[in-house]
């Protein structure tokens, strides 16, 4: 290839990151306020929680892309560019998925670090803050690793809006030069390097986290009075 269609693919890669990056900081947003919703005390709270979630986790990703794309703007009067479109549209679905992460690794801590914080006279958010999420956020890293990576190839859908991503910059390339095994070698290696990065730094992240709770990763043993402890002293 020409160093002019390189420099198309890299403008591509760079649209691809800066999608991933604000999806992703939409989508874990999302997944911890519906996750911890999910596990509200009033019904009322966990029925709108999880009624977005089955919504959302119920319908295509592409025809949500297409939906906020091509039916808020006449039924709001305003117009998204494609990038804030596609943020918005990934960012909601895979945050309803990341949501049922949240509640299950926060049913999945010792009912007994609950009682803990209630015989302390901890408020819910103190039980929250203090016991529940120092416990259950290193469980979330391996599924929500797994996660970013569907979303980063999830962002190849937003090539259906003109959005010069990797997706869309490789099969203008491919069209100019008429080579389509070639292209979509190189746009399926950028990919797999871009999945192996983000693994790398989530596998870091959970060894961090891990470490903080007196857990390796991989142990499926509990520190011996992990918060509750640390938060009385």
């Amino acid at each position: 290839m020409t160093s002019g269609l390189w420099e198309l693919v890299l403008k591509g890669v760079w649209v691809t990151i800066q999608l991933l990056v604000c999806s992703a900081l939409l989508a874990a947003a999302v997944s911890f306020v519906v996750g911890v919703a999910r596990t509200h005390r009033l019904w009322i709270v966990r029925f709108l929680a999880g009624f977005y979630t089955e919504v959302f986790r119920g319908t295509s990703a592409l025809v949500m892309i297409f939906w906020v794309f091509f039916v808020l703007p006449p039924a709001f009067g305003w117009q998204l560019v494609p990038l804030w479109a596609g943020t918005l549209a990934l960012g909601l679905t895979y945050g309803a998925y990341g949501s049922e992460i949240v509640r299950g690794a926060l049913t999945a801590v010792d009912p007994a670090q609950q009682e803990g914080g209630i015989a302390l006279s901890f408020t819910p958010w103190q039980r929250m803050r203090l016991i529940l999420l120092p416990q259950a956020v290193p469980e979330m890293i391996p599924p929500f690793s797994n996660l970013l990576i569907e979303l980063l190839k999830g962002t190849a859908l937003v090539s259906v809006m003109g959005m010069g991503d990797l997706a869309f910059s490789g099969n203008l390339v491919r069209l100019a030069l008429q080579e389509s095994a070639e292209i979509y070698t190189y746009i399926l290696i950028i990919y797999f390097v871009i999945a192996f990065l983000l693994t790398r730094v989530m596998r870091g992240l959970e060894k961090k986290l891990k470490a903080g709770v007196g857990k390796a990763p991989g142990d499926g043993t509990k520190a011996a009075e992990p918060v509750v402890v640390e938060a009385v002293r």
